[in-house]
């Protein structure tokens, strides 16, 4: 499994722990280090530092932009898991360096793993929507 993958789904993890204990973030991520590194483990990939910072650091830009571009599912209807794969997907499309294609494949491979049957089809349509979008979309907000 290539190190970005991951990286990309550690960090969903520690999205998904954070939204489904309605902790945050950041303090979800420095006990999985911490619990890691008691283990004797070695460090998380800087990438998953990257990904959960700039989701939380986006959050309200990105739960704006999937609250519009998501046809008739709000935030709080869909599944858990789709929620965290979307929000990190949506932080690699607006303000990632990865191309979009890449980002869209991972999300939707995240999705076939982790989600249900008709996840991966609904993160695939949301996410090129956004993709054709992001030129409209103001992300000074």
């Amino acid at each position: 499994m290539a190190a970005r993958h991951k990286a990309r789904k550690r960090a969903l993890d520690i999205l998904f722990q954070s939204d489904v204990r309605s902790a945050d973030p950041l303090d979800v991520l420095a006990e999985a280090r911490r619990l890691r590194r008691d283990d004797g483990d070695s460090e998380f990939n800087p990438y998953v530092d990257e990904l959960v910072s700039g989701v939380v650091g986006h959050q309200g830009r990105i739960d704006d932009v999937l609250s519009t571009y998501s046809l008739g599912w709000t935030l709080e209807r869909m599944p858990g898991v789709d929620r965290a794969i979307l929000r990190l997907a949506t932080y690699e499309l607006l303000w990632g360096s990865v191309p979009d294609a890449v980002v869209i494949d991972e999300a939707v491979t995240l999705a076939r793993e982790l989600s249900t049957d008709d996840s991966p089809a609904f993160v695939n349509g949301l996410l090129a929507r956004i993709a054709d979008q992001r030129a409209t979309l103001d992300l000074e907000v």
